[in-house]
């Protein structure tokens, strides 16, 4: 894992984030008031975004509405993805478990062990890590977890 902040990312990291902070806009989480935005890298360096949508009763997160979004694109291989909200903390945004296990099983596509990007708010703390160092030993079936 590699602490750092938005001047000393690469310049596509840098837009990556600039676009998961754009999808921070289109969140809807009423009752808890997080809004997060995620953006992901395609293997052809697509960018395609998503944000948490979480009702009275259920929701998702921003990673999981960009992973779907870009499957019902047919886009399922990708390098990274970049994660923000909205809340004032110290502290970067992290995927959840679902999250992670759902970024594992679509880096099989790709082979990639994915770059996970995960900023606070202003950007001046920012965590990059590998999928593979924020979910060791995930569910995988070619490797016969049951």
């Amino acid at each position: 894992m590699e602490n750092t902040n938005f001047k000393e990312l690469n310049k596509q990291y840098q837009d990556l984030l600039l676009e998961a902070e754009k999808a921070v806009k289109t969140a809807y989480n009423p009752y808890s008031k997080l809004f997060v935005g995620a953006a992901l890298l395609t293997k052809d360096n697509k960018v395609i975004t998503g944000s948490n949508v979480k009702g009275a009763v259920s929701g998702i997160c921003a990673e999981r509405v960009a992973i779907f979004k870009a499957n019902s694109m047919g886009e399922r291989h990708f390098k990274a993805i970049a994660i923000i909200s909205s809340f004032e903390n110290e502290r970067p945004i992290a995927p959840c478990g679902i999250c992670r296990q759902m970024l594992f099983e679509f880096s099989q596509f790709s082979g990639i062990d994915l770059e996970i990007i995960m900023s606070n708010k202003d950007k001046d703390k920012i965590i990059i890590a590998k999928l593979s160092e924020l979910l060791p030993l995930a569910f995988d079936l070619k490797h016969g977890d049951q």
